[in-house]
């Protein structure tokens, strides 16, 4: 015979009633969070790939073909690296959202610089594609993004190793800010070609007009100033996280 319990005043329910909601209300933020390092997992695993391929296929071809491999860097593996940082703006709806702990200004900054001078400096003047600043700067970016994917792929498994995480803090220190010196040699090599195909420039109504560029050279004056902000809290970042994960790694 089915036993009841009583819930209340004319109230009753089963033992399979009494314990169907509970379950349900603990495996609830459970799947959540599942769902969320899933989506993260795979999304971190898709950029590593793709960093992981430019970087090994630049490799490749400089040891086959020598300084020839540089010129044509940007026809060899441009589709992949412009692929890779279209998908990186999603980073932005990641932090906005919650799942991905981060500050969106300093990300948003590092994005749009990259954004920037691969879309709008180097994929629009093909004088500039076959410089050896685009082979330079494309190396930085990898190098940056491997030790970075896969150092936030493996934490969203909670896999951490104290050399990972000291490379992943440590690695930008001079890598960025030799990044943003090649954006800027690569905006400086463009200007010739964009003062003389007038690409981007466009006149408006009442004799105005926009030169543009005016708006690269006022843009190598803010990403300067760019990227001691982003400096300043990557370095802030780094010294939080390296203070806490000795003590985090004793706990474990």
């Amino acid at each position: 015979m089915k036993t009841t319990h009583q819930k209340g005043k004319g109230e009753f329910y089963s033992p399979s009633q009494a314990f169907s909601c509970e379950p349900s209300s603990v495996l609830t933020p459970w799947k959540t969070r599942y769902r969320k390092n899933t989506y993260l997992f795979i999304y971190y695993l898709i950029q590593f790939c793709g960093h992981s391929w430019i970087f090994t296929n630049m490799t490749v071809r400089f040891f086959s073909f020598g300084e020839d491999s540089m010129v044509d860097t940007f026809y060899a593996i441009g589709l992949v690296m412009r692929l890779c940082q279209s998908l990186s703006l999603l980073e932005l709806l990641h932090i906005y959202v919650g799942i991905e702990p981060s500050h969106l200004l300093p990300r948003f900054l590092q994005l749009t610089e990259r954004i920037i001078i691969l879309f709008v400096v180097i994929t629009s003047q093909e004088e500039v594609q076959e410089k050896y600043v685009v082979c330079v700067l494309f190396i930085f970016w990898n190098l940056l993004d491997m030790v970075r994917y896969t150092y936030s792929m493996l934490s969203v498994i909670g896999i951490s190793y104290a050399i990972l995480t000291w490379l992943s803090q440590t690695l930008w220190m001079p890598i960025y800010p030799l990044c943003v010196l090649a954006e800027a040699f690569a905006i400086y090599q463009s200007l010739p070609y964009f003062e003389s195909f007038g690409t981007y420039s466009t006149k408006l109504p009442f004799d105005l007009a926009i030169y543009f560029p005016y708006v690269l050279k006022l843009y190598l004056m803010m990403l300067f100033i760019g990227m001691y902000f982003t400096y300043s809290h990557l370095y802030s970042e780094r010294r939080d996280v390296l203070r806490i994960f000795p003590v985090k790694k004793k706990k474990v």
